[in-house]
């Protein structure tokens, strides 16, 4: 047995070796790398990574929250800046008209030498004291003398050539100035009204129809003056060869219908109704009444529109006259703030003042004989008053604008 275990023992000897060799790696080729033993990864550290990522998602979700505003603002930037590139433009196009209208006048000067005569028909005053005349039958046109300033410019119309295009004008009238500089004219013989928008010499029909004279409501035949309401809203006009008064909108167009407000029956019965009315005034301050100066009639009525009939408060219908009670070709009217009225008495040469709730009338300027003097008068229509109440005429007999300083 002891035999027995021993050669066991040696047989194990021999055979462990052989297990241990087996254990050994073996040797890798010459020229081939050694494979690397994967890393086993490592663990992520909790808290402080977590708080990180949770910080840049934040971040970036401001990011997100942020860019529609910024891109809003960038927007915003963008519109202002083309919004100041297109006032520029506009006030460089406006520049570029202003100029062509100074050569113009410059080149029509050159040509015909300044004007010494001037068929001042209308005649208004701004609220800045700015002066426009209208020169009715001679140059076609409308002049402007700014405050403080010598010579006058055209502003509308084409000098000496009358015709029916947008920028011409013939035999006008009236003209209104409003608060944003738009000027408005009864062009006459043209049968319509002319809005000339503020800096340009090219207008668009509001009333009637060019050369298309007719008593339909959306005509006029032979305008003569025209006033406006207190809002510049609504203007009203002298239809002079139908009889009445026509009102429109200020933002009408050509052959839009007028609305009658006062007139119209066809009727020359000057007892009742109106006989060939020249001039106006609205009046907001008592019921928006109208004041019409009946050339015709030699009266002024007092209306109110949509009324069938007027109510004479000044001359007496129907007859002529040089006394202080009545007219003879009256022309324009104006009211003041005290309710004293003012007549151009063209027949007569003078400008008229009867004072509230009267019928008697003070010659304040010119006479019944007409002259061209300093204090005299011939055929005088248009009546305006600056704001310190200075008062200026329309000396149309004598081609030119009178001013009277206030007493």
């Amino acid at each position: 047995n002891s035999q027995r275990h021993h050669q066991q023992q040696q047989q194990r000897r021999r055979r462990q070796p052989q297990k241990q060799q087996r254990k050994q790696p073996r040797k890798q080729p010459r020229g081939q790398p050694q494979k690397l033993q994967r890393e086993q990864p490592r663990e992520r550290p909790r808290g402080q990574p977590q708080k990180q990522l949770l910080k840049q998602r934040q971040q970036l979700q401001q990011q997100i929250n942020q860019r529609p505003q910024q891109l809003q603002q960038q927007i915003n930037q963008r519109r202002q800046q083309l919004q100041q590139q297109l006032r520029q433009q506009q006030r460089q196009r406006q520049r570029r008209r202003q100029l062509q209208q100074l050569q113009q006048q410059l080149q029509r000067l050159q040509q015909h030498g300044a004007p010494t005569y001037i068929a001042a028909s209308g005649v208004f005053v701004d609220s800045h004291d700015n002066l426009y005349a209208v020169d009715e039958n001679r140059n076609y046109v409308i002049w402007q003398l700014l405050k403080n300033a010598i010579n006058a410019t055209i502003i509308a119309g084409t000098y000496q050539s009358p015709g029916s295009s947008s920028s011409q004008l013939s035999n006008p009238n009236d003209v209104y100035v409003d608060k944003s500089g738009n000027i408005y004219v009864v062009d006459t013989n043209n049968h319509r009204i002319q809005k000339f928008s503020s800096g340009t010499n090219i207008a668009v029909t509001i009333a009637g129809i060019t050369g298309s004279a007719g008593s339909a409501l959306n005509q006029l035949n032979t305008p003569r003056y025209f006033t406006f309401d207190s809002t510049e809203t609504y203007l009203y006009v002298c239809d002079y060869n139908n009889q009445r008064i026509l009102r429109f909108s200020t933002n009408s167009t050509s052959g839009t219908n007028g609305t009658l407000v006062a007139g119209g029956t066809g009727v020359h019965d000057i007892t009742t109704s109106l006989d060939y009315p020249w001039g106006i005034h609205y009046l907001p301050s008592i019921s928006s009444d109208l004041f019409i100066v009946n050339n015709g009639g030699q009266s002024v009525m007092r209306w109110t529109p949509g009324a069938t009939a007027g109510i004479f408060v000044l001359g007496t219908p129907g007859t002529t006259g040089s006394t202080s009670t009545l007219l003879n070709s009256p022309a324009g009217i104006r009211i003041d703030t005290y309710m004293n009225v003012y007549i151009a008495d063209g027949g007569n040469n003078r400008i008229m003042l009867y004072c509230a709730n009267s019928n008697v009338g003070i010659i304040i300027a010119g006479s019944v004989s007409a002259g061209n003097g300093p204090t005299q008068l011939s055929g005088p229509r248009g009546i305006a008053f600056d704001s310190a109440m200075n008062l200026y005429i329309g000396d149309t007999g004598n081609g030119r604008v009178q001013k009277f300083t206030k007493l």
